[in-house]
């Protein structure tokens, strides 16, 4: 994994963000609630935009952020997300408001096991990105995978886990369920004949798998 020196380093680099995006880094900070760090945003919007994408769907919301800077980066592009918190969801609708963004990012409230009959009017999709909970991984690329264009991508945030997904010897008991469906679904990407993947040691770790 990267040090947190150079992540530190990097994020210094990165111009200030809106008013809007800066009082969403706040509010997430102050009520401990996870996004996407400045630097893995950053490269994920890169990936986006070599990919000319054009619509996103977001397994994970959380209050809109990545959503957000997704429609700011890429002024053509609209994304589907779904979250299934309701406090995060409707903290998500108030700040998209905020951002007049409403005709650009449609939310949905739901669990993403339970809700792909309710997401596959909006697709297909040229970017698939997944950011809840990490066990089920393996799961929302079943459910959703289908959705993504040939040519399409698919990217996974958290799939290192802090480095400990990379370590040898015992994991702790709290965590040792999610590393092992992590691991599982790493390499099942790796293995996955209908992907190109390549892990980014970006963040809490990247994958980004294209689909042939």
């Amino acid at each position: 994994m990267v040090s947190d020196q150079v992540n530190k380093y990097i994020g210094s680099l990165i111009k200030q963000r809106n008013p809007l995006l800066t009082e969403m880094e706040l509010y997430a900070a102050e009520n401990e609630i996870p996004i996407m760090d400045i630097v893995s945003v950053e490269a994920m919007l890169q990936f986006l935009s070599f990919a000319n994408t054009k619509n996103v769907l977001e397994i994970g919301t959380a209050i809109g952020y990545s959503a957000m800077r997704i429609t700011e980066r890429l002024p053509d592009c609209k994304v589907v997300s779904i979250e299934r918190n309701n406090e995060r969801y409707e903290k998500a609708k108030e700040f998209i408001s905020k951002g007049q963004l409403e005709n650009r990012i449609t939310l949905i409230y739901g669990d993403a096991l339970e809700a792909p009959s309710a997401i596959q009017e909006y697709g297909p999709f040229d970017a698939l990105f997944i950011d809840a909970a990490k066990g089920q991984y393996k799961r929302f690329f079943e459910l959703y995978s289908p959705l993504v264009k040939k040519g399409g991508i698919i990217i996974s945030d958290n799939v290192l886990y802090k480095g400990v997904v990379a370590k040898e010897g015992k994991v702790a008991k709290g965590i040792r369920t999610m590393v092992v469906n992590l691991r599982s679904y790493n390499e099942m990407l790796m293995t996955n004949d209908k992907y190109e993947t390549t892990f980014y040691p970006i963040g809490d770790g990247m994958a980004i798998s294209k689909k042939k």
